[in-house]
């Protein structure tokens, strides 16, 4: 897998960034920045800026609200911005309590006071909101980005970069693979090997650009650079690394991991998923598969390294917010409807090999990735916006 340095990108410019994202604004737009904290209290006076915990949050303040406050941007014109704390979900793309704070510590209603209120919502949190502030903003009418995990690396590559070109980018990528019939992910774990079948049906392949224009309400989820479907059926297994470092064989059939069975580290961290797979079948269910397409470094977080090309993804849970119909009201408790990535990249999995990735498209099979290296073949046909050489290179 590919990573340039950090010291090839330009360092982190917020007006580039929201101009880039949402285009030059003359007419005053509303802005608000959303956080995620366990205590809503440590708004007041920010206190949570003095805790390494909240690293994310204190980029909040450093890096957005301090200079959109104190600096007139020349193409992106902000009348006002206001800063809001809702209560840490602690679980991905989970629906967030109603009841929120603004910065003095008053209560305020997101539903009521916020996502009505606002032309763009900016979320930098350390759970992601994608998916809940997709749903609002349909709702709303508001345009918005979700930037959770941020650290220095992301703002200074993922988030520096000309998101025009992420979208060329993405969508030379895109003509390659969209319409498949179906991919089959091959891997190796522990001197095992499994496969994955998971069936797109010649779908339109979708992507994650980050652009987000006016006249459309979405949001962006930053960094973007990816290009992805919602499986219509999946049967094989895969490896999976639990947090602790146990690993698994997930055992999927029409669409949904059914069965977790222990391959190396702890047995009850198996057994409490297959206890959970019992008590709520739809955190098994598949709801994406996606592949990376910027040339980043890795950052440490799966917002940014999902979007690196060479990796790819799948995902459990809800699928509402990229097309699929898997909301959280289908999930039997509402604390299990969340949207979980499962990445695969060699920082994140030194366990697990992605092999190869086959795509199978118009009767005809050819593999796209090797090793976490794209293909001659794929190199070839992408070879307008990727620097074929460094990758030539680096095998």
């Amino acid at each position: 897998m590919y990573n340039p340095e950090l010291s090839e990108f330009s360092p982190f410019d917020l007006q580039k960034l929201l101009v880039t994202c949402f285009g030059s604004s003359n007419e005053p737009l509303k802005l608000c920045i959303l956080i995620d904290l366990p205590d809503l209290e440590l708004i007041k006076s920010k206190s949570f800026v003095s805790d390494e915990k909240f690293a994310v949050q204190k980029h909040a303040v450093d890096k957005f609200l301090t200079p959109l406050r104190n600096t007139k941007l020349e193409d992106f014109n902000v009348s006002s911005v206001d800063f809001f704390a809702y209560k840490t979900t602690y679980g991905s793309n989970l629906d967030p309590e109603d009841g929120a704070v603004d910065e003095l510590c008053a209560p305020v209603s997101l539903s009521s006071h916020v996502y009505p209120n606002y032309d763009i919502i900016l979320a930098i949190t350390d759970y992601s909101l994608t998916a809940p502030l997709t749903a609002q903003a349909k709702i709303h009418g508001f345009r918005g980005a979700t930037l959770h995990g941020l650290n220095d690396i992301i703002l200074n590559s993922g988030l520096s970069v000309d998101y025009k070109f992420v979208s060329d980018q993405a969508e030379v990528f895109r003509q390659v693979i969209t319409y498949t019939d179906h991919f089959e992910i091959n891997f190796k774990a522990l001197d095992q090997s499994f496969k994955l079948t998971l069936r797109c049906n010649k779908q339109d392949a979708q992507k994650s650009h980050g652009l987000c224009p006016a006249g459309k309400p979405d949001v962006a989820n930053l960094p973007a650079g990816e290009v992805y479907f919602v499986p219509n059926g999946a049967d094989g297994s895969f490896p999976f690394r639990y947090s602790d470092g146990t690993i698994a064989e997930m055992i999927v059939e029409e669409g949904a991991i059914i069965n977790s069975i222990l391959i190396s580290g702890d047995q009850d961290v198996v057994d409490a998923r297959n206890t959970q797979l019992k008590e709520d079948p739809a955190t098994g269910i598949l709801g994406e598969l996606g592949f990376g397409t910027q040339l980043l470094p890795v950052s440490g977080k799966d917002i940014q390294d999902e979007k690196i090309f060479g990796t790819c993804h799948v995902a459990t849970g809800r699928s509402d917010h990229l097309g699929g119909n898997l909301t959280p009201e289908l999930f039997n408790s509402k604390m299990n409807a969340s949207h979980d990535d499962i990445l695969y990249a060699p920082h994140k999995t030194p366990e697990i090999n992605v092999s190869s990735v086959v795509m199978h498209k118009n009767g005809e099979s050819q593999e796209i990735f090797s090793d976490y290296f794209p293909s001659p073949w794929l190199l070839d046909n992408v070879s307008s916006v990727y620097p074929a050489e460094k990758f030539l290179v680096s095998t």
